[in-house]
């Protein structure tokens, strides 16, 4: 560790908390809340940003967690935090989310079963000092401060103020060296920390000044003066000694990680965005890159280090002849893993998988880019424990160097550069195919996969195919939606208190990380074989609840036959005009030159459009607008919500600057990107669906995602323009006509509705005709428009505020509206209301066909979580039904176009819309087929009281098509 000179540590499990609390609700697209992961990526970028600017080779950097409620603590004094709730329903699904960012940042991320993470802090900072190292701590937490002296040194990240000695004496009134005294004292009710009744801060620092310290005090309490803190301190003495035991932390944690291997790595922008993006994090992708720059895009390359095996997880694991008995607190008790080299050895375990009729597999590739992927190996599970590793295409890495950065006992990292040459003792991907296709396509046997979709796309490249199958991940996905991530990790750790061997253990991190080829093959043989083994086990406990939680029906029907739909539609892609995007990225730019030339002339001088901060001083210092706020940091709101509100008010720069965010997004998001993710071989764009992304069912798209290209926009039409049909081609668009309207008929029971739809009438004229009496024969449009906003926002559960907003028209008229058209549709708010009561009965509701959409925070204290969570719980059983009836759909309309001579090929599905490319002769008979199949999806499973409409579009170009 010579080499380092300085420690950075950041309590995580602190800072997680401070975000929640400190910035206003934020959520995902599919409801997911995210303010707290949003706090924290910009804190972390906050960090490494810094580092970066200083000389980041002299530095390391760790995230500190907390790893569970329980620690040594609680062992000695059962009620040590007793009094702490459930954290906040919103809070609860970011945990897994903010754990995932260190990596994400290429920072280790660290935590320990049974401390606390102020105590890997406090032992983590004594290691260093004796080092010689300094050491900073990013946290505010009051409990740390007793660390503060020499080297080391707290910042407090919210406020960016530096902790020191003086600023800890200022808090407590005494020294570090004596804060655990005072707080033995003093108490911590937060922690339920009992202390000494009666006895304060100032008090208890009063007390330690005067005599020195704690057992000094406890031993003379006798000699104090005042009755009632004298007769106090001495029937609380051992329960002061006690909260002493409680608040000191400990520094001898033996702690895994050495210091030296969390020397500072550069941030992999790809591994970053792709986190960022996953989360909707977007302001913190575009400040990221304005640090990182645009990333590859790519699959990542051979990094510059050899690897060596992770330490075992404990004593037990062991590794001879080709074999690792891993111990994993699941059944059974022992793990036996094989490593698989030849073709005699493969056969047996097929052979053994033929028998079983069942067998659990996981593949192995050089990326998360299925088109991109190279197979590497593939694992096998036949029962829980016993598993193998098929290694296939492992590379030879050649040591260019050493650099001292591995743990005490001499784990020596070097510098590894591709050799090229394969490994021996593997059998080739050729000869292990030809013996495992027979049990990967066997209609006997069953596949269990984690996110199967990807396995079977990457085998597919080498003509393989995987049937019949089951998918763990939706098997947790259709029984607990929205209530947790389902990785294959955050459910082992959930189900079985087991945490995985994680992919940075074997293939290393940021700059060093390889690819899975190049990872040695006794090491990749546990993580491998873990993989298949953990999958297998989840399956025995998941597939058993389907029947037990009522989604048997939602898994079987519609989440399983969709798998290998999608994996077609993915490989298909859709072709995109490069000339086109260009065109309009240009036209972008002109225009975007032209609104910040409009924009200085309003301001009267120049300044960063991009910038808040100068465009909150250009508005309401230096224009004098009146009704600017300044948030914590002083900063004036200019979010998008302000401009909008200050636009109507007839100002002309806030709509300037709305414009020309619009179309910054447009050109950075959709033009630009999109360009860039043009596959080379295919002249495609391959996006890649995401089955267990969203709470209410719908499909979510990445990589890139198709799904928010505005519709009715000008400017959304030209890009959509822009994906077009092979030449000889055309595209079809078959898109359901108000699907959740037609579904909040059905489930509210509103006749008039029903009957309207089932006429074939104008929904929306006739709601303004209902609503504001006015009769259809003399309908002018502002009235239509009207309805059809209140019609579309009633299933979004929109409050008055937001109709008057959308509409333009005051608040009392807004409400005026609303309570109009609740008085015409007194079934639509009983609908609602009793919607909210199930909710807040069950913690979830339920479409049609018994998807259950969960919705936290529907009991929040807190009136805008608990509102938010009211509106959920509203629109999801519509959303979700529409989700799920599109998907009923999708598989028939698949299996329909196989059976034909058509020759149509799926190509997206963008929320109520199913895209095909069909040769120009049978775009007509294909958009007939698949309009039939489409109306009828609901059959057998459920009939609705109002028929579905399905609208077709057959043109060159999808903007045409829709």
């Amino acid at each position: 560790m010579s080499d380092l000179k300085h420690l950075i540590l950041i309590d995580g499990s602190g800072f997680i908390f401070r975000a929640f609390y400190a910035l206003p609700p934020m959520n995902r697209s599919d409801g997911t809340p995210t303010n707290a992961a949003f706090g924290f990526a910009n804190m972390l970028l906050k960090e490494v940003e810094a580092v970066e600017a200083m000389d980041g080779d002299e530095t390391a950097i760790a995230v500190i967690f907390d790893a569970g409620r329980k620690t040594f603590r609680n062992d000695i004094y059962p009620d040590y935090k007793a009094n702490r709730g459930e954290p906040p329903e919103e809070l609860v699904p970011q945990f897994a989310i903010v754990k995932e960012a260190p990596a994400a940042f290429s920072l280790p991320g660290i935590d320990m079963p049974g401390y606390e993470a102020d105590d890997l802090i406090a032992t983590y900072a004594r290691l260093a000092v004796e080092h010689g190292i300094d050491v900073t701590i990013i946290s505010s937490d009051k409990d740390l401060m007793q660390l503060v002296g020499g080297k080391v040194t707290m910042l407090d990240p919210m406020k960016n103020k530096r902790i020191g000695v003086e600023e800890v004496k200022e808090k407590f009134g005494v020294g570090p060296d004596r804060v655990v005294d005072v707080q033995a004292l003093a108490g911590d009710s937060s922690d339920n920390v009992p202390g000494v009744p009666g006895i304060g801060v100032k008090t208890a620092a009063e007390l330690i000044n005067q005599y020195g310290d704690l057992d000094t005090l406890l031993e003379r309490a006798g000699e104090i003066k005042q009755p009632k803190r004298r007769e106090r301190l001495l029937e609380n003495a051992e329960m002061a000694r006690l909260s002493r035991e409680l608040v000191h932390l400990k520094d001898d944690v033996p702690v895994e990680m050495p210091i030296r291997e969390m020397a500072f790595r550069p941030v992999d922008a790809d591994r970053l965005y792709a986190y960022l993006e996953e989360w909707e994090l977007a302001k913190v992708i575009v400040r990221a890159k304005s640090l990182f720059g645009p990333g590859t895009g790519g699959g990542g390359g051979v990094a510059a280090a050899p690897l060596e095996k992770p330490e075992p997880k404990s004593p037990a694991r062991k590794a001879a002849k080709g074999r690792s008995e891993v111990p994993i607190p699941a059944f059974p008790a022992e793990a036996s893993y094989e490593l698989v080299s030849d073709i005699e050895t493969l056969q047996d375990w097929v052979g053994e998988a033929m028998d079983a009729g069942i067998v659990a597999m996981d593949t192995e590739t050089t990326s998360l880019d299925v088109l991109k992927a190279e197979l590497v190996g593939v694992s096998l599970c036949i029962a829980p424990g016993r598993a193998c590793y098929i290694p296939l295409t492992h590379k030879q890495a050649q040591v260019q160097g050493e650099m001292d950065l591995g743990g005490d006992e001499g784990g020596a990292a070097g510098e590894a550069e591709a050799s090229g040459n394969a490994v021996s003792g593997q059998i080739g991907i050729k000869k292990a195919l030809a013996v495992l296709g027979p049990l990967l396509s066997d209609p006997g046997v069953l596949k269990i996969g984690h996110n199967i979709k990807y396995d079977m796309a990457v085998l597919a490249n080498y003509g393989q195919e995987v049937s019949p199958i089951d998918d763990t991940m939706l098997l947790s996905y259709v029984e607990e939606g929205g209530l947790h991530g389902h990785g294959l990790d955050e459910l082992c750790e959930l189900n079985f208190g087991h945490t995985n061997i994680k992919f940075s253990q074997v293939a290393g991190v940021g700059k060093k990380q390889v690819t899975f080829d190049y990872v040695p093959v006794d090491v990749a043989l546990d993580y491998a074989a873990e993989d298949a083994d953990m999958t297998r086990r989840l399956y025995g406990v998941l597939k058993p609840q389907l029947v037990s939680g009522g989604v048997t029906t939602v898994y079987e029907t519609i989440e399983r036959p969709l798998v290998p739909v999608l994996v077609a539609m993915e490989r298909e892609g859709i072709k995109v005009d490069e000339a086109v995007l260009g065109k309009l990225s240009k036209d972008f730019e002109k225009r975007l030159a032209a609104f910040e030339k409009q924009a200085h002339k309003l301001a009267g001088r120049e300044f960063a459009l991009a910038s808040p901060k100068q465009l909150g001083e250009v508005l309401f210092d230096e224009m004098g607008i009146i009704g600017g706020k300044r948030g914590k940091s002083g900063q004036y709101a200019t979010g998008a919500g302000v401009l909008e509100d200050l636009a109507a008010q007839g100002h002309e720069l806030p709509q300037v600057i709305l414009d020309w965010r619009q179309i910054a997004k447009l050109k950075s998001t959709y033009t630009d990107a999109l360009m860039a993710q043009i596959n080379p071989q295919t002249g495609r764009v391959h996006t890649s669906f995401s089955m267990a992304a969203t709470s209410t069912g719908r499909l979510a798209s990445s990589d890139p995602n198709l799904q928010n290209i505005p519709v009715r926009s000008e400017e959304g039409r030209k890009i959509r323009a822009a994906f077009v049909a092979e030449k000889g081609n055309l595209l079809v668009s078959v898109d359901y006509s108000q699907i959740e309207l037609r579904l909040l008929a059905h489930v509210a029971g509103i006749d008039t509705l029903k009957q309207a739809f089932r006429k074939g009438e104008d929904i929306h004229a006739l709601t303004a005709s209902q609503v504001f009496g006015v009769p259809m024969e003399k309908m002018d449009g502002e009235t239509r428009r009207r309805a059809k906003a209140i019609n579309f926002g009633i299933i979004y559960g929109i409050s008055a505020f937001g109709l008057a907003r959308q509409l333009g028209i005051s608040n009392g008229e807004a409400k005026a509206f609303i309570d109009a058209y609740f008085e015409r549709y007194p079934g639509i708010r009983d609908y609602m209301e009793e919607t909210k009561e199930f909710a807040r009965e069950h913690g979830y509701v339920t479409t049609v066909f018994g998807r259950k959409c969960f919705t936290p925070g529907i009991k929040d204290r807190n009136g805008a979580r608990r509102q938010f969570a009211e509106r959920a719980a509203i629109n999801a059983p519509l959303q979700g039904a529409a989700a799920d009836i599109i998907k009923r759909a999708m598989p028939r309309v698949h299996g329909a176009l196989k059976k034909s001579r058509l020759k149509a090929r799926m190509l997206l599905q963008v929320h109520d819309e199913l895209l095909f490319e069909v040769g120009e002769k049978n775009a007509e008979k294909t958009a007939k087929l698949v309009k039939e199949i489409m109306e009828g999806a609901c059959e057998p499973a459920l009939t609705l009281s109002v028929p579905l409409t399905a609208e077709i579009g057959i043109a060159k170009n999808w903007a045409e098509a829709h």
